[in-house]
This record gives C-alpha cells, sequence and structure tokens, in this order.
C-alpha cells in the first residue's frame, strides 16, 4: 500500500515509518519541515504539511492522490506557542479525514490516547476524543483508533520522565504510588499499528497496552531495576503537595508535571490487554523487560545526568549568590578592604571594587539559575574565577595552604563549568 503518514519526524512516527517499509509499504511522510532528499537507503517520500495551518479538506486533497491508506500519528502532550490540541488534534485532522473520505481512501489509522473516552476531562484527551469521533463518524469502509497507554521506549517523554524518577536515590510517590498505569513498549504499539492497517474492514477502538496493569509504585521499581541501580526507596508525598507542584509546572513550558498529567495519573490508565495480545500474536512486553542491556549503560547514564545537571547548576548558583550577599557585608567590610589593600587595590578605588564584584557575584547566579542557553555564561565563571585565583595567588599566596583551602576549592568548581560547558549544547539542543 501507498501509506500517508503524519507525525512521522515524532517519536512513534518516526518507528511507524520504518516499520512500514519494512513490511513493504511505500510511505509518504508529512512533515513541517521535510528534509530535502530521503536518508540513504530509506526510500521515503516527503510533504510538507501542517496541522496548525492546513485545516481545510482542501489543503489535503493534492497529497492522498494515489494513497491507499493514511495514519496519523501527529500529536503534542502540552499546548506551546504555536501548537494548540484545537488545530493539532482537532481540526487539522479531521480536515485530513473528511479529505479521505473525498477522496476514496479505503484506510484510515488514528493514533489516539488511551482515556480519550467518555470520562475525558483534560484538553488532551477531549481534543483527541474529539478527532476520533469525527473519524468513526465518517463512510470510511476500514477506520481504526488506536489508544496507546503509556508507550515506553528510549527518546520517549514517558520513558524519560519515568526512567529519571526510577534513579533518584530517594524516589518521590505521589499519594503512595498506588495510581494504577499499564505501560507498553513502543516497539509493540508500532507491530500492532502495521498488523492493524493490513487488516480488512477494521472499524472501532483498539486499546495498546502491557499484559497486566501494575502501580506506579511497581512500575518505577521495575525501571529501576532494570537500569540495575539496585533496591529502590520510596517516599510518600501527599497528593495535595503533589498538585501544587503541578499547577507550577503549568507554568513552566518544559515541564512533564502539571495539571493535566496528573489528574490523568489519578484517573488511571489500564484496559483489557487481549486486543493487544491478538494484533501482535504474543502477550505485550512487560516493564521487567523494557530496558535491553544494551542500552542499559547509556539511560542509566542519561536518567541520572537529567536530574544531577541541574543540581550542579543550583549548586554553582549558590556559590555565587552566597559568595556575593557575604561580600556585601555578612563579613566585616573593613576586613575586605584590607584584603583589597593587600592585593594592590588604591583605598579610592577598594569600596567601588568591593561592592561591585558582589554585585558582578550575585548576577552570575541569578543568571545561572535564569537563563535557558548558559554556554558564554559558563566561560564567563570560569574566567573571572582564574582571574581571582591569579591575583590572590600572586598578592595573597597563603591563602594556597590554608587549612579550608578557600582557593583550592577552585579547582573541582572548574571542574564542574567545564562538565555543565561539554553538556550544554546536548541539554539544550
Amino acid at each position: 500500500m501507498i501509506v500517508l503518514l503524519t507525525g512521522a519526524s515524532g517519536f512513534l512516527g518516526r518507528r511507524l515509518g520504518l516499520a512500514l517499509l519494512k513490511a513493504g509499504h511505500h510511505v509518504i511522510c508529512a512533515m513541517r519541515q521535510p528534509p530535502s532528499a530521503p536518508e540513504p537507503g530509506l526510500p521515503m517520500r516527503y510533504v510538507q504539511a501542517d496541522f496548525e495551518r492546513d485545516l481545510e479538506v482542501a489543503d489535503w486533497m493534492p497529497r492522498l492522490a494515489g494513497v491507499d491508506a493514511v495514519v496519523n500519528a501527529a500529536g503534542i502532550l502540552r499546548e506551546q506557542d504555536g501548537q494548540s490540541f484545537a488545530n493539532i488534534h482537532v481540526r487539522g485532522p479531521c480536515a485530513l479525514f473528511a479529505a479521505c473520505a473525498a477522496a476514496g481512501v479505503s484506510r484510515v489509522l488514528q493514533v489516539s490516547a488511551l482515556g480519550a473516552d467518555e470520562q475525558a476531562r483534560t484538553g488532551y484527551h477531549l481534543s483527541k476524543k474529539a478527532a476520533d469521533d469525527y473519524l468513526c463518524s465518517l463512510p470510511l469502509a476500514s477506520v481504526a483508533v488506536v489508544q496507546p497507554s503509556l508507550i515506553y521506549g528510549p527518546g520517549g517523554g514517558s520513558a524519560r520522565l519515568f526512567t529519571t524518577l526510577a534513579s533518584l536515590p530517594l524516589i518521590a510517590l505521589p499519594g503512595g504510588g498506588r495510581q494504577q498505569v499499564q505501560p507498553v513498549h513502543v516497539d509493540d504499539v508500532v507491530q500492532a499499528v502495521v498488523a492493524l492497517l493490513e487488516q480488512d474492514e477494521v472499524r472501532g477502538r483498539v486499546p495498546l497496552v502491557g499484559p497486566r496493569p501494575v502501580s506506579l509504585r511497581d512500575y518505577l521499581a521495575a525501571l529501576r531495576q532494570g537500569l540495575r541501580l539496585g533496591r529502590a526507596r520510596f517516599l510518600p508525598v501527599p497528593q495535595a503537595l503533589v498538585g501544587l507542584a503541578a499547577r507550577l509546572g503549568s507554568r513552566l513550558p518544559n515541564s512533564l508535571l502539571d495539571r493535566d498529567s496528573w489528574s490523568m495519573l489519578q484517573r488511571g490508565n489500564t484496559a483489557d490487554p487481549l486486543p493487544t495480545q491478538r494484533l501482535l500474536g504474543r502477550a505485550p512486553r512487560g516493564p521487567e523487560d523494557f530496558i535491553e542491556p544494551a542500552e542499559r549503560p547509556v539511560l542509566r547514564q542519561t536518567a541520572r545526568l537529567t536530574w544531577l545537571l541541574p543540581l550542579l547548576r543550583l549548586s554553582v548558583a549558590l556559590v555565587w549568590i552566597v559568595t556575593g550577599i557575604v561580600s556585601l557585608g555578612l563579613y566585616p567590610v573593613q576586613d575586605s578592604l584590607a584584603l583589597l589593600a593587600r592585593s594592590g587595590v588604591p583605598a579610592a578605588l577598594a569600596p567601588t571594587l568591593l561592592y561591585g564584584a558582589a554585585l558582578l557575584d550575585l548576577a552570575l547566579g541569578v543568571a545561572t539559575l535564569l537563563m535557558k542557553r548558559r554556554r558564554r555564561l559558563w566561560l564567563v565563571q570560569a574566567a573571572l574565577m582564574l582571574f581571582y585565583t591569579a591575583i590572590i595567588t600572586l598578592r595573597l599566596p597563603e591563602f594556597w595552604l590554608h587549612p579550608y583551602g578557600p582557593i583550592l576549592k577552585n579547582l573541582p568548581l572548574l571542574g564542574v563549568l567545564w562538565l555543565l560547558y561539554e553538556l550544554e549544547d546536548e541539554e539544550a539542543g
């Protein structure tokens, strides 16, 4: 078949495109920014499409010429500037589905979400349900709405969140971690979607889930075991406190915890595994088998760095901020001026340099907390630290022999800044 695949550059879409090619289908990838040429060895075609812009049936008709089937794998977890549930989940897909009916496309498969049903309350679930309902109402020969549970897979947002939580020395559990989930591996989702697309006259909703429901506590314990990080230690967190954190997370653009995600987790995410098992011809993979041995070292390091890097940034910020506050007067000003005099600073300039340096330290600390791209900031901080170290070495060398090692401590701090500098591109990209 010739298959038009939307969301082809996403976490699930990329894998679906490869699986459809492997199954012998011809794939047309609809993307906002298609590459100028296919990757070597991947005979895919590309068309430019954007659910935020292509909201009319006429926008999709030219792209459906000769197409036998459509798979819509586009979606967002949170609304951001230029990306809304109303367009990406509802208006754009509904225009595409209507165009399929007008163009005589025989098969349409929509990737929705478990929970997009009559009990839906969040904007994510409600928008998915609206498109699902519209698709099922159209006079198409074969219509399937797959509803995956939490999808685990390298590079996925859900996997990143839960492996990070599982890697913590002390794992915070909202409400004791009794919430029921039924995570499914991305490879099983891809295999099930391809199998479903190849079936004749399919109609309706199909849940895609793991082999059994598990509590959030047991899921995190299984992931930690898969990462080979030892026994999990848990800290129950009151639901009211998690709700407050979710409200705060709703104000942060990249937070995976917000009011909707907390609401969906509280509701639970489970279904009958039999439809998934029938499509796969076997039982789906359980959480204890999610992490492949070959993937384990990279996943373990990535999970730890996800929380260690913010901790390092916070510690660096506190060093600058506390140093600035101490220099502004907590440390006796006359003693600070005396040190400046011994460093060769003229008495008339000493107060200006003292308070100017203190304010600079404070500014560097605040910038460390607030700036999104910090590569140049790390260089500035390292240069200033080296400058301070050089002056002290020349004018106050006795501080190298101080029992508390105030200058020696600059060496590990410089190492931390170097680490943050080297990892900044990867993190920001």
